[in-house]
């Protein structure tokens, strides 16, 4: 059983930033690809960030590339999200999520990973 907690989130200007921290429980973290989506109101939840096990590879939606970054630390057992030059259209609750087997790769589908957060509120003011 995996536990994510999500922090970071908040209420911030556009173009300011945010940078939201996920921690995750588990010995093997290391060995886990990450994952982070959002959902906006009245939306369905997409795919923000990925990155694979090794951190070496990660992978952007298009309407977050250039702005947002992954990232994970593995002596703390958590992954992160930079995110700047914040817009409006980026308020959403953000999650993470981990995959537990098979993490080779990068995954930017819902169903492929198996744990997910609480979720953390972004609100981008214009």
């Amino acid at each position: 059983q995996v536990q994510l907690v999500e922090s970071g989130g908040g209420s911030v200007q556009a173009g300011g930033s945010l940078r939201l921290s996920c921690a995750a429980s588990g010995p093997t973290f290391s060995n886990y690809a990450m994952g982070w989506f959002r959902q906006a109101p009245g939306k369905e939840r997409e795919f923000v960030a990925a990155g694979a096990w090794s951190g070496d590879s990660t992978y952007y939606a298009d309407s977050v590339k250039g702005r947002f970054t992954i990232s994970r630390d593995n002596a703390k057992n958590t992954v992160y999200l930079q995110m700047n030059s914040l817009k409006p259209e980026d308020t959403a609750v953000y999650y993470c999520a981990v995959r537990t087997w098979g993490t080779g790769l990068v995954y930017t589908r819902q169903y492929e990973y198996d744990y997910w957060g609480q979720g953390t509120q972004v609100t981008v003011s214009s």
